[in-house]
């Protein structure tokens, strides 16, 4: 068998786990399909994802779940004002031995774990929120001038809540540009929302199961950086990354009078990771334009912002993002 047809194989079978993981997360997570789809996509990938939503809309249990049914160990870290990065990092104790020598000894903080759930990450401090800055880009932190090595995968999964922002700090834009996606969590529709009732008020509730390991994971994620990437592709990537910069010459006046930065280079490597995610995800072997185009918003909307007239007028990044997208596909299907 050659090498492509290797590669055909192991994308089929990998699919059809990612069928199995949806199933099982469905099973706790009832329904946003678009939700748990960019979840799934930003641990494929191996990068972080930051869930924003209101209250009650099942962010913290859909992380637990994933925990179980990704083969993870997680741990929870409930973010507050007066949260200190030794809380996260952990610290150095002195311990005093049967012989009375004294030697320091260093206590592992919540981070050492393969997922770590950040709740509600725009409580704390900007020193807190720091503490995460080379954890979430390098996998190693510095605690006493020692590098210690995180888990193995190490992946965060950080919450928000977009309407209290009484006591909150908010995200600096080097953190925010770690985040592989921004995960929009919306209200569930009518027809969904009805499965979630009977289905969490009853005497049991169905549970999750393990349907990857931590070692199936770090496999998907190698085997989803040797998918091929079309070359159309590839110019639909920078096409679009680069018409968000006001500074180019391909932006347009639109850009050029509402954006105050656009995305730089870390978006575009986004784009390509995790428009092969979602073609796993759909049951194909290489991505398309189409998902250049349906990763545009989650990938760029933290990745850049609205300058003040644009905010004072009430105008949308979402919007935004929408329209410049689709007129790009609109060029590319005349040209």
């Amino acid at each position: 068998m050659s090498e492509a047809e290797d590669l055909v194989t192991e994308i089929e079978a990998l699919g059809a786990k990612l069928a199995q993981a949806k199933a099982s997360i469905t099973k706790r997570f009832i329904g946003q399909e678009r939700v748990v789809e960019l979840t799934l996509a930003a641990l494929l990938c191996g990068g972080h994802g930051l869930l924003i939503g209101l209250p009650g809309l099942g962010k913290t249990r859909l992380v637990e779940t994933l925990s179980t049914v990704m083969g993870l160990h997680g741990n929870r870290v409930q973010f507050t004002p007066d949260l200190m990065p030794a809380d996260i990092l952990g610290s150095e104790v002195l311990d005093t031995a049967a012989d009375g020598s004294r030697a320091f000894r260093f206590i592992q903080g919540p981070i050492f774990c393969q997922l770590l759930m950040a709740d509600e990450i725009n409580r704390a401090s900007p020193r807190t929120q720091s503490a995460l800055l080379q954890a979430m880009q390098e996998k190693t932190v510095t605690v006493a001038g020692e590098n210690r090595t995180l888990g193995v995968p190490f992946h965060v999964l950080a919450t928000q809540n977009p309407i209290e922002q009484e006591g909150t700090y908010p995200l600096p834009e080097a953190q925010l540009d770690r985040f592989l996606v921004q995960i929009d969590v919306a209200y569930p529709d009518r027809d969904t929302e009805r499965d979630i009732l009977l289905a969490t008020t009853g005497d049991s509730e169905e549970e999750s199961t393990e349907v990857f390991t931590a070692a199936d994971l770090l496999a998907a994620q190698q085997l989803l950086r040797r998918m091929p990437v079309g070359e159309s592709v590839v110019e639909t990537i920078l096409d679009l990354v680069r018409a968000f910069r006001p500074e180019e010459d391909s932006a347009s006046q639109q850009v050029r009078d509402t954006v105050a930065w656009g995305p730089g280079p870390r978006a575009a490597q986004a784009l390509m990771l995790t428009v092969r995610a979602r073609a796993l995800l759909h049951g194909r072997l290489a991505p398309s334009a189409e998902d250049v185009l349906d990763m545009a918003r989650p990938v760029l909307s933290h990745r850049m912002a609205l300058n003040f007239a644009a905010r004072a007028r009430g105008d949308s990044l979402a919007d935004l993002i929408d329209s410049t997208a689709a007129q790009l596909a609109g060029a590319k299907a005349a040209a």
